[in-house]
This record gives C-alpha cells, structure tokens and sequence, in this order.
C-alpha cells in the first residue's frame, strides 16, 4: 500500500514528467546543435531519454508509481491500482510538469519559453506507430509488475529505446509528453493540430493491451488429473 499522500504523489508525477520532457526536448536540441546527421541526432535523443526513464521510475516509482503518462494511469485506474478520485490530479500533474519540462529545456539552450510546433507528424502510419507504441509499452509495465517488478525501470526504459527506432513516430507512447512536445519549434516537435490522431491512438493502444494481458496474464486453477484409486 502507497503511503505517500496524494500531494507528494502530484509532485512525484510532476517532477518525473517534466525532467522526462526536458531530457527529450533539451537532447533533441543538443543534437541539432552538434550534427547535421538526422540518424545521429535520433541516437543521441534516444539514448538520453532510455537513460532518464530508467533513473526518474527507480527514484519516483516508490512515491507515485512512475507513470508520468495519462495513458498509464488510465490503464490503472481501469484496473484499480489507481484509485478513481486521484486520476484527474495525476493527468493534470502530467500535464503540468510536461509543460514544464519543456520551458525547462528551452531556458537552457537560450530558447524563447514556448513555441508553436511546426513538424508535421500525422497519417495513418504514424497513428498505427502510436497504437503499437502505446500498447506494447503499457503491455511492459503490466507484465514486468507481473513477473518482475524491480526490472520495471530497465524494461521500460529499454522498451521506449527500441521503439524509438522500430516505431514510425519515434514512439511517443504518452499523451502528456506529446502535449509538452507540442510547444517546442525543435527537433522533438510535433504540431498540435496533428495532437488529436496521436493521442486517440495512444489511448486506444493502451487499452487494447490492458485487455491482452489482463487476459494473458490472469492465473487460472487448473484442476490437475488425479487417477481413480481402487476401493479397498
């Protein structure tokens, strides 16, 4: 049982998710700022933000679960690891700190605070990318708190470095990260009319794998085969 009050839990998911965003935007930056190479530039921001995530769950886990993402917590509160009344203070700390986060970044490489994306990111593969993101994400979590609960930092984190490259939409996986994306002119950017096809993606990828492993995932008895003994 969690037994952090709700008001360390908003600040843990707030914390979390704007040093998430500022890792993602703040090495997006960097690596426009020191190589022309896109691939290059892909590895250095995939690297810093694989590398985050296994660091801020391992610390911030115990205090909020580390979801530092809607989706997630959607997911738990579905299944009742989240109680419903504190869902809202969740969203609206993820939120909050994603924008945050990417004000943050801003500030330090001498950005205006907030920006109007302009990177296109829209279509139907790159919404198709976000479900399968999404779902195999949440699909991690589910199953490393199944079989291997202390992996969880380095399953997700090695999860969101792959899919970072096996994904069309370099995985965004996470609705509050993709709003916070939305206000920054940089290499991690996405356009925020182009926010609705990802964020329906990415609740629908999420639940379609709350609905997989819940099943996938679920002990049965099985009544095992005893022979008949014959009667005395």
């Amino acid at each position: 049982m969690n037994t952090f009050d709700l008001s360390r839990r908003f600040a843990a998911e707030a914390l979390g998710t704007g040093l998430l965003v500022a890792t993602v935007v703040g090495s997006g930056i960097m690596a426009e700022t020191l190589t022309h190479d896109t691939a290059l530039a892909l590895l250095g921001n995939t690297l810093a933000t694989g590398a985050m995530l296994v660091v801020l769950i391992t610390i911030l886990g115990p205090i909020s679960g580390a979801h530092f993402n809607p989706a997630v917590s959607l997911v738990f509160c579905i299944n009742r690891s989240l109680p419903a009344r504190d869902l809202v203070a969740y969203l609206a700390a993820q939120v909050a700190g994603g924008i945050a986060g990417t004000m943050a970044a801003h500030l330090m490489f001498a950005q205006p605070m907030l920006e109007v994306a302009t990177k296109l990111r829209a279509g139907p593969a790159q919404w198709f990318s976000e479900v399968v993101a999404t779902f195999g994400l949440v699909a991690v979590i589910l199953a490393g708190l199944r079989f291997e609960r202390r992996a969880v930092p380095w399953l997700v984190g090695l999860y969101i470095t792959a899919a970072y490259w096996f994904t069309a939409s370099t995985s965004f996986a996470n609705p509050a990260v993709a709003m916070a994306r939305s206000l920054t002119n940089t290499f991690s950017g996405i356009r925020p009319v182009d926010l609705p096809g990802f964020i329906v993606a990415e609740l629908l990828g999420a639940l379609i794998a709350l609905a997989l492993m819940g099943w996938l995932l679920k002990p049965e008895t099985v009544q095992q085969y005893q022979p008949l003994k014959a009667e005395p």
